[in-house]
């Protein structure tokens, strides 16, 4: 298995749902399925699911790619290297994707297509995939922890899960944590919303990125 870690801080597609799409070439068949995960955990378990589901099968090959490409992996299954895994990963990419897994199970016609073929038809049966799939874009964003005392935390809390900010999180303590992600084009705003349901009394922390659907 070929694994790589380029990282990229910027939007990607995710899809929403499962979808699956077949293709036949020289009597071998294609059969592609895309799913949304959110960990590499999720993708071991959606490529195993789906070797189970085709235990016959000549080749079960995959790719995947978590969160803004900090992790991406493809896997040949003894096709020759490079020509299954690497191309639907590439194909992966080349649209924009994350947080995707892809399994391309094939049964084998009895025709050989060689190196370029194999390469075309695994890119292909992904791309053609994709061509039919729903996705959703994601966006950069920030998990801010706002700390604010217990009188203005209610009304705080309240606000925001009503407002386009996702919480993610409450500790009570002697103050009030509030865990809230907050996309990168909003952030400039979001100090200035807080200061006017507390009257100035929170603290605010920038924290990890994360990413959400666009509002």
């Amino acid at each position: 298995m070929r694994e790589y870690t380029d990282r990229v801080a910027e939007p990607y597609l995710t899809p929403e749902e499962p979808v699956e799409h077949e293709i036949e070439i020289k009597r071998s068949r294609f059969v592609c399925a895309v799913a949304p995960v959110t960990s590499e955990r999720e993708a071991r378990a959606f490529v195993a699911a789906r070797k189970e589901l085709h235990p016959d099968a000549t080749h079960n090959c995959s790719a995947y790619v978590i969160g803004d490409r900090r992790l991406q992996k493809a896997d040949d299954d003894g096709e020759p290297g490079g020509t299954a895994g690497t191309p639907m990963l590439e194909t992966l990419l080349r649209r924009g994707l994350g947080d995707v897994a892809t399994v391309v199970t094939r049964y084998f016609g009895g025709v050989k297509l060689g190196a370029g073929g194999l390469v075309r038809a695994y890119g292909g049966a992904v791309g053609k995939t994709l061509d039919v799939a729903r996705t959703v874009e994601m966006v950069p964003a920030r998990v801010m922890t706002v700390t604010v005392d217990h009188v203005r935390a209610g009304r705080l809390e309240n606000d925001l899960r009503v407002s386009p900010y996702e919480v993610r999180g409450a500790a009570y303590g002697a103050r009030v944590e509030l865990r809230v992600a907050v996309r990168e084009s909003e952030l400039a705003l979001f100090p200035d919303w807080v200061a006017t349901l507390t009257a100035g009394q929170a603290e605010i922390e920038p924290g990890e990125r994360v990413y959400l659907r666009k509002a």
